[in-house]
């Protein structure tokens, strides 16, 4: 199979890592996953124990007014260049310039979507950052950062979009479809 890119928008708490998940195991755990975020986690990391989303929105903000809106775009791009073919997961688009590398690079964008209080409920369960257990209101304040405002704009355009509003086998029946629609089977 040649490359074949597969980009994963959607906001917090909608099920996107959830999907990662589910795709890895389908189709092998050599599947390259590449996070838009990894870039300021591993930055984030070298000076504290605990990543939190604001502060990734903040760093990110500094690196796009410094290196352009396509930062991390571009630092995912090279990874991309590298990486075998097959399957590959892009997760987290967040801005223009990230889709647009998606589709320079060929490849198809899945929205994935949820009401806010689902995904705000889906974050009081997990403990990826430090901040997943905000308040409604806080989860509702960061959703309107800079860094999170293109997202339903991207969804928009998706080429694929998922409800993910059920519980997580309506969400893999979903992802099922779509990989019988994309032939990736």
């Amino acid at each position: 199979m040649p490359k074949t890119i597969l980009g994963i928008v959607g906001e917090t708490g909608a099920g996107k890592g959830e999907a990662v998940e589910y795709l890895k195991k389908k189709f092998g755990e050599k599947v390259p996953v590449l996070k838009f975020s990894t870039a300021l986690s591993e930055v984030l990391n070298i000076f504290f124990d605990e990543v939190r989303k604001e502060d990734q929105q903040w760093l990110v903000g500094h690196l796009r007014e410094r290196f352009g809106e396509d930062i991390l775009a571009r630092s995912v791009e090279k990874k991309i260049e590298n990486a075998a073919e097959g399957l590959i997961l892009l997760d987290g688009l967040r801005v223009r310039g990230d889709e647009e590398m998606v589709r320079r690079n060929g490849g198809q964008i899945i929205f994935i979507t949820a009401p806010s209080r689902l995904r705000w409920g889906r974050l009081q369960g997990r403990e990826e950052k430090g901040d997943d257990k905000a308040t409604f209101e806080k989860f509702l304040e960061m959703k309107d950062a800079p860094s999170e405002r293109q997202i339903k704009e991207i969804g928009g355009r998706a080429d694929f979009k998922i409800d993910n509003s059920g519980d997580w086998n309506y969400l893999y029946k979903q992802l099922d479809e779509l990989i019988i629609k994309l032939k990736l089977q």
